[in-house]
């Protein structure tokens, strides 16, 4: 009659059935019976906290929320604060954290005692994904360490995966924010190509830079073609289409550099012209066209250097985004463009793009006779 007294004295549940004459408890949810058994014990035993915590610690995770399940069942209080300052204090894998997001939703009851873990399941003053995602690509651009940012790039693309269970939809992206940062890097590009000029001599044909400064540029161009990768694939890339095609400064600093820097501007330019031979970038034909104006000629002098150092970029396919996107300009700026690569062709061979079938396509549209003209 004692320990029945005391089970009485420690669980509500119990103590509404044998007030009322008798009945049943009903516990929710599949809780074996050695789980029950021992949210029975911890009733029996005078438990300091420690002592408790030393139980439930034995017992594991899994075990502790089994003990809560039952614990709030059974309105036992004292039980239900040990479970949820252990389950507070550890770890957990993914299924237990859905296990105690499920038992914490189905029993409000407790939301006092509960208020420290579910500070853990949800956040009281939710920020923007927004702005976190801004401020994380925006430190990711400030890093020094290239393998670190390299996996650091990793982790915020999976994020932001159009398969990613983290991003919901494209709002959670700041398009205005990201052109921010995109602004800062050419920015920072144009100095350092400067820099770089101004440590040449006046009568010096090509700017070439020191070991430190190209370091400093590769990760610029990385970084821009990385946020430019990121626009495309939210499709939000054109305006950054018009940024390129208007960045007149390193356009003219192009010719005049050493091509051992100058050509990693032409990665960039290759990223644009891949998106928009597979229809990833949506341009205007105006747009479509300043782009090649500005960045067409400066590739075909490029091509030989990526090709030897292409640094993961596909070159075949390269070639057929170039292609591609050169057929969707009007037949007469077709025309100018192709005539170039031609005459570049013939003389650099396999140091220039080879367009030969797109070449061949648009000589076809332009004037061999479809059929049933006369």
């Amino acid at each position: 009659m004692e320990e029945v007294e005391r089970v009485r004295r420690e669980s509500k549940a119990v103590r509404k059935v044998l007030g009322g004459g008798g009945g049943e408890v009903a516990v929710e949810g599949k809780v074996d019976v050695e789980t029950f058994r021992e949210a029975v014990e911890m009733m029996l035993e005078d438990e300091d906290e420690v002592a408790a915590m030393r139980r439930l610690a034995r017992g594991g995770v899994a075990r502790a929320i089994g003990l809560l399940e039952v614990s709030f069942s059974l309105m036992f209080d004292r039980g239900v604060n040990n479970c949820v300052k252990y389950l507070e204090a550890v770890p957990w894998n993914e299924a237990e954290e859905e296990r105690i997001k499920s038992l914490l939703s189905q029993d409000s009851s407790y939301e006092a005692a509960s208020r420290n873990l579910l500070a853990r399941l949800q956040p009281q003053n939710p920020t923007s994904s927004a702005e976190l995602v801004v401020e994380l690509i925006g430190s990711m651009t400030k890093g020094t360490k290239n393998n670190a940012r390299k996996e650091l790039r990793t982790l915020v693309s999976s994020i932001l995966s159009k398969t990613s269970i983290y991003i919901k939809s494209d709002k959670e992206l700041d398009k205005r924010s990201i052109y921010c940062i995109c602004h800062s890097c050419l920015k920072c590009l144009v100095g350092l190509f400067e820099e770089s000029s101004d440590l040449v001599p006046a009568d010096q044909a090509a700017i070439s830079v020191g070991k430190g400064p190209l370091e400093r540029i590769y990760k610029q161009i990385e970084d821009l073609n990385w946020l430019l990768q990121i626009l495309i694939d939210k499709q939000m890339g054109e305006e950054f289409v018009d940024l390129w095609a208007n960045e007149k400064t390193l356009r003219s600093m192009h010719g005049r550099a050493s091509p051992m820097v100058r050509y990693e501007l032409s990665r960039i330019s290759a990223t644009i012209f891949i998106a928009m031979g597979s229809g990833k970038l949506h341009c205007t034909g105006d747009k479509k066209f300043s782009i090649f104006q500005a960045w067409f000629r400066p590739m075909l002098v490029d091509f030989g250097w990526l090709r030897r150092y292409p640094k993961g970029l596909n070159m075949t396919t390269l070639e057929e985004g170039i292609g591609q996107a050169l057929l969707t300009l009007p037949l007469r700026q077709q025309q100018v463009l192709f005539m170039e690569w031609f005459e570049a062709f013939s003389g650099q061979g396999r140091e220039c793009p080879n367009l030969m079938k797109a070449f061949q396509v648009w000589w076809r549209r332009s004037f061999v006779r479809s059929l049933g003209t006369t």
